[in-house]
């Protein structure tokens, strides 16, 4: 139990899908301030899901019947099969929030595809691989609420103009990861 939780922060906060590894980036670009936490539930559940089904079809159905190379061609349908009925489902619970347009920022999202990926990679089990799925979906929602703010907190400022819009962004970025590097001493393994 310890070892999933100390696996759900590290993966959160120390080894973050989108500042330790470059994946998932495309929805901190695009996203806006009104999505931010519907696109941070959504992937967070998406990454679940894909990463606890994807888990369960790799070591149950693939490697019995010594399919492993197709992981990819097995986990990228899977993802992007759940993206409609994931979005549908949470648009029902979630009736006050914005899930409408999300369908291309999580069909874009390289950090789905990775979390799953990472879970036949590690073969810690179902819990861990839950664990991992669980923390990298908030890790990005994390990041994702963090990079808003910044965004929203620049715009209003006087920056100078060669570092308006992208370039601000990239530097902003750099000093969140920088800041998570922080993190990295906190769980010894």
């Amino acid at each position: 139990m310890t070892e999933a939780l100390l696996m759900l922060v590290s993966t959160a906060l120390i080894n973050n899908l989108v500042l330790h590894w470059p994946l998932a980036v495309d929805p901190l670009l695009a996203g806006q301030r009104r999505q931010v936490h519907a696109l941070g539930i959504a992937t967070t559940c998406l990454m679940l899901v894909v990463g606890m089904l994807g888990y369960a079809l790799y070591h149950w159905l693939l490697v019995p019947l010594q399919l492993t190379a197709l992981r990819l061609f097995v986990f990228l349908p899977l993802s992007v099969l759940l993206i409609g009925p994931l979005l549908n489902l949470l648009a029902r619970v979630f009736s006050t929030m914005p899930f409408k347009g999300l369908w291309p920022l999580l069909l874009g999202n390289a950090g789905v595809l990775g979390v799953a990926l990472l879970n036949t990679q590690e073969d810690k089990g179902l819990f861990q691989a839950t664990a991992l799925s669980l923390g990298a979906g908030v890790g990005f929602w994390l990041v994702l609420s963090l990079f808003t703010d910044l965004r929203e907190r620049t715009a209003d400022n006087d920056v100078p103009l060669p570092f308006r819009g992208l370039p601000i962004d990239l530097i902003g970025a750099g000093l969140i990861a920088v800041v998570f590097l922080g993190f990295s001493g906190l769980i010894k393994t």
